[in-house]
Order: structure tokens, then C-alpha cells, then sequence
């Protein structure tokens, strides 16, 4: 634990293997909203990526998992200052390789364009930045997840479709979405304009779904940006983090090393 922009943070850091490069890559795994937390890379991708040479880190968004929550305080800005606050707090000082997955990747792209000093690159996985047309995709989503929510047949549903575990899950994120401001205030931001965005400046690598979110435009996030490449992974949904984490930590792996040897 580690108190970090004012609240006590989880974190969990993961030593490189053998790598030819000192020091080695630093890579900073951002995950999700709602049932979410730090387990997500911890099942998938973190130990191989460490064992591979790369130095891991992963960490409890507030609200989620072991960090604090507070009542309110759940801004896109309170999410970056959050992650400054980490990486001071643990005096990392040198630029860092974000992995973001969902709204991980969201808050990785507006910490890529609040201190473009601190980031090597970015790995949005079935993200998009913080614009005004994603906040009002993300405000119409977290109501209608309130909504259901609020319902038990919804449970009752996921129960028989998913398993129980899910429907724990669904349950526990209700209780916090309940105590917190967190459905109101995520979609406040501050949002990213076009000189927001041209300020994410290093090279990002987005990882979508073809029937993700962004199945109508898989291309849309690197249109938005200076120098971004996509990769779309065929037959997969949102969940490509879960469901193709072989292929999308190959993608990773990949990406860090060549950007490692340009930047060596």
C-alpha cells in the first residue's frame, strides 16, 4: 500500500526477468471500470510479461479493489493525478509504457497528454480517449448499467448465464457505484479537444475488438491521433483482454521491445 494523491493505494510491482536492457522496461498495467481490478492483468498478462524481461506494474484504481474509495472524487483528472501520485511515490521516474484496458486505457491516453514526459508509449486495449462523444457514450452506458442494476432480475439473469461469481461481482460493483459519485462524475473528465489530443504525442498502439465497442469504426481512435497503429483482433468483443491474452500479449511484448531498441 501507498498513499498517493491522498488516498491509500494497492499496488503490486513484479521484477523483470532477464533482459538485455538496464533497466529494463517499465510497463504499467491500467485496468477497467466497475468489477474490475489489478486481478485482471495479474490472471493475463503480468507475470509472462515479467518473466520476459520487463519490469511490471499494477495497481487498484480508487474505488476498486483494495485501494481506497472515497465518496466522490472520481474524475478523469483524479485518475491521472492518482497514477502521478504512484509513480512519484515509488520514485519511478524514468518513462513508462501504459497498458490500459477499457477505461484503463482511457485514463492511460489523458495521463499520456497531461505529462507526455512521464510516458514511452501507450497500449490501449478497447479504449478510447476522453472526448466529448466518449463522454456521452460513457454517461449513457454507466445510467443504463444503474438501471439494471437496480433490478434483481438482472442478477437473477446473470446468475443462470454467467454463474454466481458474476452475478457477486455485478452485485459488489452496484453497492459501489451506490457510495460513490463515481457514474456522475467519470464522464465530467476534463475531456480532451484536438489540441488535447495532438498532446498525446508518443506512439500508441490500440487493441480493438472487430464486434468490440468500436466495431463501427475500429480505425476511429487512430484517426484521433499523431501516431497511433491498430490492431484488430477478428471474432473478438470487449473482452479481448480475457479472451485473447496470448494474442494480445504478443502485441504487447512486441511493441515494448521495438520501442525499447528505438529508444536505446
Amino acid at each position: 500500500m501507498l498513499v498517493a494523491n491522498g488516498i491509500r493505494m494497492h499496488y503490486e510491482r513484479m521484477p523483470a526477468g532477464d533482459s538485455a536492457h538496464r533497466p529494463p522496461p517499465l510497463v504499467v498495467f491500467v485496468h477497467g471500470l466497475g468489477t474490475d481490478s489489478l486481478a485482471s492483468f495479474y490472471l493475463t498478462l503480468a507475470a509472462p510479461v515479467a518473466a520476459s524481461g520487463v519490469e511490471v506494474l499494477a495497481y487498484d484504481l480508487r474505488g476498486h479493489g483494495r485501494t481506497e474509495q472515497p465518496a466522490s472524487g472520481y474524475r478523469i483528472g483524479d485518475f491521472v493525478a492518482d497514477l502521478r501520485g504512484l509513480l512519484d511515490g515509488l520514485d519511478l521516474r524514468r518513462p513508462v509504457h501504459l497498458v490500459g484496458n477499457s477505461f484503463g486505457g482511457t485514463i492511460a491516453l489523458s495521463f499520456a497528454a497531461r505529462h507526455p514526459d512521464r510516458v514511452a508509449t501507450v497500449v490501449s486495449i478497447e479504449s478510447e480517449p476522453a472526448t466529448a462523444v466518449w463522454a456521452g457514450k460513457m454517461g449513457r452506458t454507466l445510467a443504463n448499467i444503474m438501471k439494471e442494476l437496480s433490478r434483481e432480475e438482472f442478477f437473477d439473469w446473470l446468475s443462470a448465464t454467467f454463474g454466481k461469481h458474476h452475478a457477486r461481482l455485478a452485485r459488489a460493483t452496484g453497492k459501489r457505484l451506490r457510495a460513490t459519485t463515481m457514474a456522475e462524475e467519470i464522464p465530467l473528465g476534463p475531456l480532451l479537444d484536438a489540441e488535447g489530443l495532438a498532446e498525446i504525442r508518443c506512439p500508441v498502439l490500440s487493441i480493438v475488438g472487430s464486434e468490440g465497442f468500436q466495431r463501427d469504426d475500429p480505425h476511429a481512435v487512430g484517426a484521433m491521433l499523431p501516431n497511433c497503429r491498430t490492431e484488430v483482433l477478428p471474432g473478438q468483443g470487449h473482452s479481448v483482454l480475457v479472451e485473447a491474452h496470448r494474442t494480445v500479449r504478443g502485441l504487447l511484448l512486441d511493441w515494448v521491445a521495438g520501442h525499447e531498441l528505438v529508444n536505446a
